[in-house]
């Protein structure tokens, strides 16, 4: 397993040391969890001394911590970065598609976002879990205007956002970049599920995803 190209190429802020500690740290947790982790291996992978992590990091727990905020905050930027054209429907198949995709491109940063966050400090748990709620937010705001505008018939919103959410966040435990499906098919084809389910049937319904493998 190695960490995904567009977690090397300017998805992290700083030095290449930086980066490549980061982009060890994405691996080492992903791979055995953040407590069987230990900073040595983080470093020893990518050819630097045991020291050489404290150099940009205070512990190995901040680590963590940058690697949670960055993921989360960069996965809100991309929801936010869909145009709300005043169509309600097409609006949330497009976050749909954007919460798919950027979790499938970059699946292994997701899964540490989302399996690892007990290892932080509450300070830093508090930080990630705002960034949580707004992302929460963006998509219930669009799933709560399309049930006023009568386009989608859900009888409880935050359990229809949920499940919504789930398709994105769930694959991150089996997708695989070197699979029969790329991010943008399967963002569609999700996205055409989340308005299935949201009672709104797609117009269109794109190319059938093939099973996970591996």
């Amino acid at each position: 397993m190695a960490v995904d190209e567009p977690e090397h190429a300017g998805f992290w802020d700083g030095s290449a040391s930086r980066v490549a500690l980061l982009g060890s740290a994405v691996l080492c947790f992903a791979r055995t969890g953040f407590h069987a982790t230990t900073t040595r291996d983080i470093t020893a992978a990518v050819g630097l001394s045991p020291g050489a992590l404290y150099v940009h990091f205070p512990s190995k727990e901040a680590v963590l911590f940058e690697i949670a905020r960055t993921g989360h905050q960069r996965s809100l930027d991309a929801l936010r970065a869909e145009p709300d054209t005043g169509d309600s429907r097409a609006h949330l198949h497009r976050l749909v598609v954007a919460l798919v995709t950027w979790h499938a491109r970059h699946h292994t940063v997701a899964r540490v976002c989302q399996y690892e966050l007990a290892a932080l400090e509450p300070e830093h748990l508090a930080v990630v879990r705002e960034l949580r709620q707004e992302f929460t937010g963006v998509l219930r705001a669009a799933v709560q205007r399309g049930v006023a505008d009568g386009l989608f018939d859900v009888p409880d919103v935050n359990r229809a956002v949920r499940a919504v959410l789930s398709l994105g966040i769930d694959l991150v435990r089996w997708y695989r970049l070197d699979g029969a499906d790329p991010p943008e098919t399967i963002g569609e084809a999700y996205a055409d599920l989340a308005l299935r389910m949201l009672g709104s049937p797609p117009d269109a319904v794109s190319p059938r995803c093939s099973p996970p493998t591996g």
